[in-house]
């Protein structure tokens, strides 16, 4: 026994009804931004980490 469609449509309209669909629109939005963020943020941290071995390997090459 299964979730039915009538049953989803059930829980989204109660949602709609709670939050409104400006409330929810803005909390889509905030979470994209949020990932956008962690995206910037974990792709600056791999240009640091990649700039970091280089300089060690040019250290190591110095010695």
């Amino acid at each position: 026994m299964g979730i039915s469609f009538w049953q989803i449509a059930i829980v989204v309209v109660l949602v709609v009804l709670l939050f409104g669909r400006g409330k929810i629109s803005s909390l889509m939005g905030d979470v994209a931004k949020g990932i956008k963020s962690f995206k910037k943020g974990m792709s600056s941290d791999e240009k640091i980490e990649s700039s970091e071995n280089k300089e060690e390997d040019s250290n190591s090459e110095k010695k």
